[in-house]
């Protein structure tokens, strides 16, 4: 009987074998290691599955040789393959699955979860935003208008210290500002909600740019 297991647990399994083992079976590389290397979906990630990564990187060192490993035993490898797709890990025909690989599985995951909950959590997503605000006339004071812009303080918006002034028309200015923002934290458009709410200075907010960090 084989075994069927997700993609994370068959790199936890793998890395844990070939701590001990340099190929599949025996001191060379062989079909049964062309199979697994076929298998796997991608390259596992060398600080996480150290030793399945130097398995790894040996077998796809050797090319289109993977090809004649796999073609050197076809005959067994087609046999197992009309038998049963899925890789036995544990060389098990027994209907229960073995115990100690069981318990193998359970060790690597639960280092692999630790060693992933001592990194932390990753940077948080930021965007920078170009929002452009148009006052009313060119005798709004913009310089008055900026200060109230950058006087919304929410958690995670950071404002730019100057904004620009950019000619429009008829002598009338918008002002040109940039805002760092936690994607988590801050909706675009709530503060463009808050700048519109400057009903007296405030013709239109646009937002001119937009890039993730």
């Amino acid at each position: 009987m084989s075994v069927s297991v997700p993609a994370a647990t068959l790199n936890i399994v793998l890395n844990g074998f070939f701590e001990d083992n340099s190929f599949v079976s025996g001191a060379e590389a062989t079909a049964a290691d062309a199979d697994i290397f076929n298998a796997l979906s991608a390259a596992p990630e060398a600080s996480v599955f150290p030793h399945l990564a130097r398995w790894h990187k040996h077998i796809t060192s050797k090319g289109d040789a993977i090809n004649s490993l796999k073609a050197a035993e076809a005959p067994v490898a087609a046999a197992a393959a009309e038998e049963d797709d899925d890789i036995d890990l544990f060389g098990s025909d027994d209907e229960d699955v073995d115990e100690e690989a069981e318990k193998l599985k359970a060790q690597r995951l639960a280092e692999y979860k630790a060693k992933k909950e001592a990194k932390g959590p990753g940077p948080a997503a930021k965007s920078m935003i170009t929002f452009e605000v148009k006052p009313w006339g060119e005798e709004t004071d913009l310089d008055e208008l900026e200060q109230m812009i950058k006087g919304i303080e929410m958690d995670g918006l950071v404002w730019a210290q100057k904004g620009q002034r950019i000619p429009v028309a008829f002598g009338i200015k918008k002002i040109q500002i940039n805002a760092t923002v936690e994607d988590a934290k801050v909706s675009t458009d709530d503060l463009s909600d808050l700048m519109m709410e400057f009903e007296d200075h405030v013709q239109s907010v646009d937002i001119a740019a937009f890039m993730k960090l």
